[in-house]
């Protein structure tokens, strides 16, 4: 009896063995047939990009044709790439046999701020871009006591918070295809410019809440063809208007 406990222990052992054996060959296999030149990159495609050309995306990320596509680290491209202030977010995917696709998800320029005479770059969300010595055609932030600049970090300022109220107004008047060229900053309200002379004076929550009725407000003074005045918006909603730039 003993002996034959002995026997299939050994059987045991023996197809443990070739198992072992048949998946260390198997491994092997695959692993040279990964690393064959079946799946070294051909291609390499970007998209969802507008500020940068599909070259520069790739250039940031150092993507570069003819290595293995499974050996090429996508995390260390992603990470090259997210150093970059214009990149929010980068997704890397690979589809066989031989193309890596870049998907990035880019900030778009929302306003600028004087700074010298430079200006400061910044997206909705108050990330800094850039820094440029030309005057963009951006909303132009002024009256603010800046306290951080540095590029890829978000702008901070001494009324920070009426720069965040600031920033949802800012994505509001996008949303209701609405322009100021300029914003100032004063005191506890903000004075917002759509002409040269024609400006929306309140606090950044209560303009943003009055929105629909601003617009109403600018297509009468449109249709009268008045371009100068201060329209007042209280936080009860309450919206009048001044023929005279105080």
């Amino acid at each position: 009896m003993k002996e034959k406990n002995t026997k299939k222990k050994r059987r045991r052992k023996k197809r443990y063995l070739l198992k072992f054996v048949l998946l260390l060959a198997f491994g092997t296999g695959i692993y040279y047939f990964i690393s064959s030149s079946l799946f070294d990159i051909q291609k390499i495609t970007v998209e969802n990009n507008s500020y940068y050309t599909g070259q520069q995306v790739i250039s940031i990320a150092e993507a570069g044709m003819g290595g293995n596509l499974f050996k090429t680290s996508t995390t260390d491209m992603k990470d090259k790439l997210l150093k970059d202030p214009y990149i929010k977010n980068a997704v890397i995917s690979r589809k066989l046999p031989d193309e890596l696709i870049i998907t990035v998800e880019e900030r778009q320029e929302a306003a600028c701020v004087p700074y010298g005479d430079r200006f400061i770059i910044i997206d909705k969300e108050g990330m800094i871009l850039r820094m440029t010595d030309v005057a963009p055609a951006l909303t132009l932030f002024t009256g603010m006591t800046l306290t951080n600049i540095e590029t890829g970090t978000p702008l901070q300022v001494e009324e920070n918070s009426m720069l965040s109220g600031t920033l949802r107004l800012l994505a509001g008047m996008e949303e209701n295809e609405l322009f100021f060229k300029k914003i100032e900053f004063s005191g506890i309200v903000i004075r917002a410019y759509i002409y040269d002379n024609l400006l929306c004076e309140g606090s950044p929550e209560n303009i943003l809440k009055s929105m629909d009725d601003l617009k109403d407000v600018l297509y009468d003074l449109y249709v009268q063809g008045i371009e100068r005045g201060v329209i007042k918006v209280a936080g009860d909603g309450y919206i009048s208007f001044s023929a005279l730039v105080e």
